[in-house]
């Protein structure tokens, strides 16, 4: 069979093709009864209903007893050359001890557990003991400020958090257990916090405090895992949403893993042996899928990368992927192109012949990173699979690979769909587009990686995905298809920024800007950057009193987004002006906005609709003195 008619049949005969893989590929307690019962139109999804199992025993246990010694984790730490590794058999071990000290505490099936650790084996070992009981792990990227996380502890209703006691990346210490201490302050639902060491300096503590390393040596190494229907939940994960608050994304157990499974085997031609590096943070969609789920799920060696691309050197992925003999490496654009402007030398001055795939997650990767990635990294030898897929897929839905063996790459372009997945590009009527043509990148049929529902918020859920295209996934990205059929995505079409492949709300921004006593009204775009892929750019309006100087204003405004959100988050460059452009009804006219942050302004289009369109002028008055105030700083 051609990989064409694979995909046909993949597509034609779904349940077929996806409760075969089921049967096959994961270990039941009892057989499934229906391989899906899916509406799209009502968000009512359903995969391998009937079937029971654990997501734990099939990522750990089954590997374990077949190759107890052979390793699961490679711990690549913050300084160079400084790693762990963790079989199969000694993860288990892991899981099991954690999964007695949570039980041992009050956790129970269905609890929900918040995971705010740097990339370590103790970090996978507590996602996979959540699998193991049955609670439901909500990770934190170990970035997030204190408001942050505590929103994310609040939404999901956590009594229980797992972190350490500080985290290390790119040789700066990071203060987790402090950012946790203050969350909860304002979390009165939190029961309890098991803290495990790091570097082991004397971290705060409180009476909800519960030392993981003191428990884990008096735990017990055997732990019967609970039974789990298909459908039960398996893990949150916060992403952005246009309306400012975080959406909590559900992911089930059958179905979410067996495509994490599908996906990392298939797209980046995994084989046994392999070692595969992919360099997210577990606090992400690719590290569940990518570096937890996936990999192990299929019994591979996989990698949990500490650091930073640029620590101690440039060089850092390449010495490491010498060093490790990493098969394949999975990373995101925004580091491909900040290794790029350093130049090719930090590149070649290491033995890189054991990659066979590279892939690109996170952002559509711009062409000039994709040929030096291509070229420089793969030496030209390298498949490059440009990833698109979101936290809501569950896994990777377009990608080049897998395809025919004589089959072309596109530089640039995801192209092609994944088995099972059918996208449609859809116009501004709800219409299907055919041929060359672009719009909105939906897709038409169910898959098992779906996400099931935003926690807490159905409605939501329906509203944001399911609604604006009746009967079809909208993913919220824009895309096209060119003369031969390949899929280009050209970007976000909701306000979401992308900054360095992490989703961010525009409105996330702007309420906390809009908290400063001096602010009368914020609103932000996106600009292009040459690493970021997109900064953000705020436009603010101060009260009628206001009288210091703008330059202070803005400093504290960053200050502000820093301490509520992340650093990531904070506006690059922020404009201090009289007005906003709105229309009639009141709706800021965030076009003209981009066309300002980007120095465009000499095609800023139709402002007939703005209520006062003297607003323009000012701006763009206003923008040619930011812009070189904000070169100076």
């Amino acid at each position: 069979k051609t990989y064409e008619d694979l995909y046909k049949f993949s597509v034609n005969n779904s349940d077929d093709f996806w409760g075969e893989l089921a049967k096959t590929r994961l270990d039941w307690y009892k057989p499934f009864s229906q391989v899906s019962d899916c509406d799209m139109n009502s968000g009512n999804i359903k995969w391998f209903d009937g079937g029971k199992l654990n997501v734990s025993v099939n990522c750990v246990d089954r590997h374990a007893a077949k190759h107890p010694d052979k390793v699961a984790l490679i711990w690549e730490k913050d300084e160079p050359g400084n790693t762990e590794k963790v079989t199969y058999s000694q993860l288990l071990a892991m899981v099991c001890k954690i999964s007695n000290c949570l039980k041992d505490s009050g956790v129970k099936r269905g609890d929900r557990v918040a995971i705010y650790m740097p990339v370590s084996p103790i970090a996978v070992a507590a996602m996979l003991a959540c699998t193991r009981i049955g609670a439901v792990h909500s990770v934190v990227f170990a970035g997030f400020s204190a408001d942050a996380l505590a929103q994310r502890i609040q939404d999901a209703g956590v009594e229980t958090i797992l972190t350490t006691d500080q985290g290390v990346r790119g040789g700066k210490v990071i203060e987790l257990k402090k950012t946790v201490d203050a969350a909860v302050q304002k979390c009165p639902s939190v029961k309890r916090v098991f803290v495990s060491k790091r570097t082991g300096e004397n971290a705060p503590k409180t009476n909800l405090d519960i030392d993981l390393d003191a428990a884990m040596k008096t735990a017990s190494e055997n732990f019967t895992p609970e039974v789990m229907d298909s459908e039960d939940l398996l893990f949150m994960l916060y992403t952005s949403g246009s309306t400012g608050k975080p959406k909590g994304i559900v992911h089930t157990q059958a179905g979410y893993l067996l495509y994490a499974s599908m996906t990392q085997k298939y797209v980046f031609d995994y084989h046994d042996g392999d070692i595969f590096g992919c360099v997210a943070d577990i606090g992400w969609i690719t590290g569940h899928s990518y570096v937890v789920y996936g990999p192990l799920s299929n019994g591979a060696t996989t990698v949990l990368f500490e650091s930073i691309p640029t620590y101690p050197d440039p060089g850092r992925y390449w010495e490491m992927v010498e060093r490790l003999k990493i098969n394949q490496f999975y990373g995101a654009p925004t580091a491909i192109r900040l290794l790029l402007r350093y130049g090719d030398s930090f590149v070649k001055k290491y033995d890189r012949s054991s990659l066979k795939v590279l892939g690109s997650v996170g952002e559509p990767i711009n062409h000039e990173a994709w040929e030096w990635y291509h070229n420089v990294v793969g030496d030209g030898k390298c498949d490059v699979v440009d990833t698109w897929w979101q936290t809501e897929t569950g896994g990777i839905a377009v990608t080049p690979r897998p395809s025919g063996p004589n089959d072309k790459i596109i530089p640039a372009a995801p192209m092609r769909a994944f088995f099972g997945i059918q996208p449609a590009i859809l116009g501004s009527e709800q219409e299907d587009l055919q041929g060359v043509n672009e719009g909105a990148l939906c897709i038409k049929n169910p898959w098992p990686g779906m996400a099931r529902t935003i926690y807490g918020d159905h409605e939501r859920f329906m509203d944001t995905y399911y609604r604006p295209f009746p009967g079809h996934y909208f993913s919220g990205d824009g895309a096209k298809r060119d003369e031969e059929g390949f899929i280009h995505i050209t970007g976000r079409m909701d306000d979401v920024l992308n900054i360095s492949g992490h989703r961010l709300g525009t409105a996330e921004v702007e309420d906390v800007l809009d908290e400063h006593p001096d602010v009368a009204e914020a609103a932000v775009v996106g600009v292009p950057h040459a690493v970021k892929g997109e900064e953000a750019f705020a436009f603010v309006t101060v009260k009628e009193n206001f009288s210091r100087d703008h330059e202070t204003l803005v400093k504290e405004l960053q200050g502000l987004v820093r301490e509520r959100i992340a650093s990531f988050a904070v506006p690059s460059q922020m404009l201090v002006t009289e007005g906003l452009p709105k229309t009639r009804s009141g709706k800021i006219m965030r076009r003209i906005l981009r066309k300002v942050a980007a120095g465009q302004v000499d095609d800023l289009g139709d402002i007939s609709t703005l209520a006062d369109p003297t607003v323009v002028s000012i701006l763009i008055r206003d923008s040619n003195f930011v812009f070189m105030f904000v070169k100076k700083q």
